[in-house]
């Protein structure tokens, strides 16, 4: 089970201060984290295929009406891995100031995730999904879910600083390069690292994140393709 929430944020939560999550959305949040930390469990001791709906809920302590007012199927559940990360990373970015570059906001927001075990969830998703091509679709259908997420960040930033509508096909092509780019950095670490899930590993995932956004950034004018990033231990 997910950590139960802090007493601050209990307190806060019960005093209906604004902005911050009423304990109904606290306790819905930390049943949804139970079914995709039972489902993760399975995946490792199980292997994919291996585990039915029932069995998460059995090993989340919940009954499977329950497991299916969250999710939709146990892919669904593994694929939350993915929303998860993203979801940290979108909070970060949308503390960035309304002026900055988005690609720039983008890649600080990666920065700001210092500790390199924030990827290992989704750094791990991805490589079980090598070896087994259902999840390595459902891995790529989480992804391209996260791109409307994206555009709703990107949306919400340029409705601080634009006098008019938003270009949707900028929009669109924005979130799509971040994805492809994000998806890059996942190809590249496995191919140099093979999945591996020590810190010293997960440090090269973050920064080939953090390297992507950079390329995009500059429209790939600010490295040569004969010269391969370097490895950041």
């Amino acid at each position: 089970m997910s950590p139960s929430p802090s007493p601050s944020a209990a307190h806060a939560a019960a005093s209906g201060d604004p902005g911050v999550p009423s304990r109904r959305e606290l306790n819905k949040a930390a049943t949804r984290q139970a079914i995709t930390d039972a489902a993760m469990d399975l995946l490792r001791t199980r292997g994919p295929g291996n585990f039915t709906v029932e069995d998460i809920a059995d090993a989340a302590g919940i009954s499977r009406r329950t497991f299916f007012n969250y999710f939709g199927s146990t892919e669904a559940a593994l694929a939350s891995v993915t929303f998860g990360f993203l979801d940290t990373a979108l909070q970060q970015f949308r503390l960035r100031p309304a002026g900055e570059p988005i690609l720039e906001s983008a890649r600080a927001a990666l920065v700001e995730l210092a500790d390199p075990m924030t990827v290992a969830p989704v750094a791990e998703l991805y490589s079980l999904g090598q070896t087994n091509p259902q999840l390595s679709r459902s891995e790529l259908e989480a992804w391209d879910h996260c791109t409307e997420q994206i555009i709703d960040a990107a949306r919400e930033r340029f409705a601080l600083t634009a006098a008019g509508d938003v270009d949707e096909l900028y929009l669109r092509a924005l979130a799509g390069s971040v994805i492809s780019c994000g998806k890059a950095a996942m190809d590249v670490w496995f191919a140099r690292c093979g999945g591996d899930l020590t810190p010293e590993s997960l440090s090269v995932l973050r920064q080939l994140l953090i390297d992507s956004m950079g390329l995009l950034g500059s429209g790939f004018a600010s490295h040569s393709p004969a010269t391969p990033s370097p490895d950041r231990h």
